[in-house]
């Protein structure tokens, strides 16, 4: 019995240790110098600390459909709790692909427990976008939101940004009703992730309802940081653009 326990332990590594090591036959130590000055991970940064072994984001992409269909809860568990990057983007990876292969039996609710559970280990903007419209967002849209306004309402800059690019979900489906609220919580926000992060969700939703989304801005442009309106009217016609820059002089 200890023999078939130790086997099938062994078993159940096999292959986080392959990713790994895939990762790792990949890396490349220039691009790792240059991905941990465009995350930010000097002191102070919003990415202090973190470590890249150089591995681009296609290489990561092809490991993941590599081991999607093999992979288990722990070998995400053990990616996402990574120290490295690129560990944890392809944790990612797998927990999306994962959860909607799930989500086609309507299964998922384990999967998306899992993010939840691991909000903080999305802890860099890629994390956050590669991930929260496609696993919070079509789970919230048939169940309690009460999740979405906490994450919003947190102290985690990670959370907040969870909160509003789950809203992508929702806005390509035309579907408004808790962008704006969210909006009007995180409009003063000081960071300039969640600044980019909200003008970028209502540029696109202004191009669903323009109407509605320019509603907003007429109401609030003048609490809001000139980062988050610039992302907001990015699409907008080019005068429309220098009238609501101008209100800001």
């Amino acid at each position: 019995m200890k023999a078939q326990i130790r086997i099938f332990n062994l078993m159940k590594t096999v292959v986080y240790q392959d990713i790994i090591k895939d990762l790792q036959q990949l890396a490349s130590p220039e691009r790792a110098v240059s991905m941990q000055r465009f995350f930010k991970t000097g002191k102070g940064e919003y990415g202090e600390g973190d470590r890249f072994h150089g591995v681009s984001v296609p290489q990561q992409r092809a490991i993941a459909k590599k081991y999607g269909n093999e992979c288990t809860r722990e070998d995400i568990v053990r990616l996402l709790d990574a120290d490295f990057h690129e560990e944890r983007l392809t944790g990612v990876f797998l927990l999306v692909h994962v959860c909607k292969m799930a989500a086609k039996k309507k299964q998922e609710q384990s999967w998306v427990e899992l993010y939840i559970e691991k909000a903080e280990r999305m802890n860099n903007w890629d994390l956050v976008d590669s991930s929260a419209h496609f696993i919070l967002g079509p789970w919230l849209e048939h169940n309690d939101k009460k999740i979405l306004h906490a994450f919003a309402k947190s102290d985690s800059l990670w959370k907040n940004r969870i909160a509003m690019v789950s809203q992508l979900h929702f806005i390509r489906k035309n579907i408004l009703t808790d962008l704006f609220p969210l909006c009007e919580h995180l409009l003063e926000h000081p960071h300039d992730l969640m600044q980019k992060a909200t003008g970028w969700m209502l540029k696109e939703a202004w191009q669903k309802d323009p109407l509605a989304v320019e509603e907003f801005l007429n109401e609030n442009y003048t609490r809001m940081p000139r980062t988050l309106l610039r992302y907001a009217i990015e699409k907008m016609p080019e005068p429309q653009r220098k009238a609501y820059l101008k209100k800001l002089v």
